[in-house]
């Protein structure tokens, strides 16, 4: 390859998606450590069980961790530990699980998924919940028996500890199980200013998809269970929706590395920093218009037509 296009394809920057960026340096070095010594397969290693206990530390809980590849193998073997292949999944309409996983949570659990109209900052509000929670009993109509929420949603907003609490005290109320698809749960943690426990076992969560590669890591994700009536199959359903690392020691060696002296919080609140600092440079701009309140690393704006070309050619956004 040329040096000159080398050098441009090392100097680009984007404001796209932050699966663009690269990995953090502690990763690398997580990894490294990781690849020096022959380990016990399939989660069977110390660094997995190490990792596991400082989950149960920081989650102050008897959690169990299960590490998978990707986002999507963690949202779908949290839905499919919760449901039988009768049931309906509630969610948001812009959410991810709806969206932008193409038919595979639907195809893996068999379930039926209601999209609900999210309110304008892009959250569930339980009236709205509440109102699709019908025909209980009915044999003619999909069984519902999981509400499913995005931290940070898909606007970049964050759901409160207490807004959270109160769509769990719902979900009880009506036996349903809570899931949070956490592919950016750091980000909202630090723009709360909380601990993970705040936003997840203090709240009232069943299970949790928690993000590791949009937070910095090269690849994996992490399925943290509160409930322990769901950890009956769970390990059976990892292995059978292809989601169970032979090196498992990859994954939790990044996650250990990630929650080493809060190294997720610095990384998210410099990321959610960077996002509240080019908010403050767009609204110097009247042809920009930010439609979305800025509370994690995500911004929506609308620009002028004629400035996507050329905008797209030196930083991308989509």
């Amino acid at each position: 390859m040329p040096l000159i296009l080398k050098a441009k394809i090392s100097l680009m920057k984007s404001f796209a998606s932050d699966n663009y960026a690269g990995v953090l340096p502690e990763m690398m070095q997580a990894l490294n450590n990781a690849n020096a010594y022959h380990a016990r397969s399939y989660g069977s290693d110390e660094i997995t069980k190490r990792t596991v206990a400082i989950f149960r530390k920081i989650f102050d809980a008897d959690v169990d961790v299960y590490f998978v590849f990707n986002g999507t193998g963690a949202n779908l073997l949290s839905i499919s530990s919760a449901t039988q292949s009768y049931n309906a999944v509630l969610c948001a309409d812009i959410s991810h699980i709806y969206n932008d996983e193409s038919s595979a949570p639907e195809t893996i659990t068999g379930c039926r998924f209601f999209p609900l109209k999210a309110n304008e900052n892009g959250k569930l509000d339980t009236p709205i919940i509440q109102e699709r929670l019908i025909r209980k009993g009915d044999v003619h109509y999909p069984q519902t028996k999981l509400v499913s929420l995005t931290q940070s949603t898909e606007y970049g907003t964050v759901y409160t500890q207490e807004e959270i609490k109160t769509i769990s005290n719902l979900c009880k109320e009506h036996g349903l199980y809570l899931h949070v698809d956490g592919s950016r749960f750091f980000n909202a943690a630090a723009a709360l200013g909380c601990d993970l426990k705040d936003i997840s076992t203090s709240a009232g969560v069943d299970i949790l998809s928690l993000g590791g590669t949009k937070a910095g890591m090269m690849f994996g994700e992490a399925v943290v269970v509160f409930n322990k009536a769901l950890s009956e199959h769970i390990a059976y359903k990892q292995k059978q929706i292809i989601q169970l690392a032979s090196k498992t020691r990859f994954i939790a060696a990044q996650f250990e590395a990630m929650m080493y002296n809060e190294l997720w919080r610095s990384t998210a609140s410099h990321s959610n920093k960077m996002a509240q600092l080019l908010h403050k440079t767009l609204l110097k701009y009247p042809e920009i218009k930010v439609t979305k309140p800025v509370q994690a690393n995500a911004i929506f704006a609308e620009i002028p037509k004629h400035w996507y070309e050329p905008m797209q050619q030196h930083f991308p956004f989509v």
